[in-house]
């Protein structure tokens, strides 16, 4: 997987997980997207960057998941999700991205 994937992997782990749940009514199914996503783009996150990179990363992933369920009592559910799902992103890129 190229490097430049793995921002976009957790981004869409986020919103793509919460899609699920909502559409479907069943939280466990959005759930096991959200894993899935977080599986695929840790192994990317150690592969570039090393052990501690994805340990680091792979709780970032985690806290953007659950700092927007607080963040949607203020934004609405989508803006909070989008919101994390960037952040994500922009994590992941610069731990990741290409030095030189």
């Amino acid at each position: 997987m190229p490097r430049t994937l793995s921002p976009a992997v957790a981004a869409a782990g986020l919103i793509g997980g919460y899609a699920v749940a909502r559409w479907t009514g069943k939280r466990p199914l959005g759930g096991v997207v959200l894993g899935a996503a977080g599986v695929v783009a840790a192994r990317e996150w150690q592969r570039v960057g090393g052990r501690g990179a994805a340990v680091g990363l792979s709780a970032a992933y985690v806290a953007a998941f659950g700092g927007s369920h607080p963040l949607a009592k203020k934004v609405g559910a989508w803006p909070a999700v989008f919101s994390v799902a960037g952040g994500m992103a922009a994590v992941s890129w610069a731990v990741t991205r290409e030095r030189g």
